[in-house]
């Protein structure tokens, strides 16, 4: 059986077992029992609090866990990083009060900056040359400035709103974050193959994400035209159809440029184009 370490609630929560569940790995959605097991799969499911997950994937209490690249970056915990997820994309940045006139990094020198994020943060000032005191909260970060407590923050940032609203702006960027999910070195042989597997089925699930399979029905004489178009995976397939004077040709077309693309096809003499969605991919 293996145990994987999820956030019992939160922004990773819903995503990661999403993906579970695309992965057809069938898991109780209720969150009240600590440890549940898959109906279907030999993996049970360890609900944690997300600076937990690390250190208990590291110590082998679970042997994967999935956590923000953040977390695992502050708590230095020994756990391999097994695979990028794509989701919970964030990073970690420090901001000032809006009307302060930012000239650089050396602006925090002697000034006391609030985070949940002191490893991190303290790595980084040491690698800039700067001397600033850092003092740790958890918990409603951002008001700390307007608060008095603090001069300046460490925090997470999604999409800004939230310093905004706080009269903050982003000064410097300091690390890229998102969902990762990590395990332990010492897994045995067994609990590797059920990951393997487990991969193997998430990998399927990301390679479909963003793609569409296109049929269309093409000219004879327009197919060269039309692969020219296309800019498919691999070859695109083309099979006869009963006209001989027309082919079918199908291919998988990334959602970044759908739409130029079929624009591109009908010019080339595409007809009767039918676009499904994807569930899963092996590549």
């Amino acid at each position: 059986m293996l145990r994987i370490a999820v956030q019992s609630k939160g922004r990773l929560y819903e995503d990661t077992m999403a993906l579970l569940s695309e992965a057809d790995v069938k898991v109780s959605s209720a969150r009240r029992t600590l440890l549940v097991r898959a109906k279907n799969f030999p993996v049970e499911i360890l609900y944690l609090r997300d600076d937990d997950i690390p250190r208990t994937v590291a110590d082998g209490v679970a042997d994967i866990g999935v956590v923000g690249l953040n977390e695992l970056e502050e708590q230095g915990a020994e756990a391999d990083v097994v695979r990028r997820l794509g989701f919970g994309a964030c990073r970690l940045s420090l901001a000032v009060p809006k009307e302060v006139d930012y000239t650089g990094v050396q602006w925090f020198e002697g000034r006391r900056i609030a985070t949940s994020y002191p490893h991190i943060l303290t790595r980084y000032l040491n690698e800039q040359g700067v001397n600033a005191e850092v003092h740790v909260i958890t918990g409603s970060v951002e008001v700390s400035t307007s608060i008095g407590i603090a001069d300046a923050i460490f925090d997470i940032v999604s999409s800004g709103s939230t310093l905004v609203s706080n009269n903050l702006k982003e000064v410097e960027t300091v690390m890229e974050s998102e969902a990762v999910m990590i395990g332990n070195p010492l897994m045995s042989g067994y609990k590797r193959s059920i990951l393997d597997e487990l991969l193997f089925r998430i990998e399927a699930v990301k390679s479909a994400e963003g793609k569409k399979y296109v049929l269309m029905n093409v000219p004879k004489d327009k197919v060269d035209d039309i692969l020219a178009v296309l800019p498919g995976v691999k070859s695109p397939t083309v099979m006869p159809l009963a006209d001989a004077a027309w082919c079918s040709v199908h291919t998988v077309l990334d959602e970044e440029r759908f739409w130029e693309i079929i624009g591109q096809l009908k010019e080339n003499g595409a007809q009767g184009i039918l676009v499904v969605p994807i569930e899963k991919m092996i590549i």
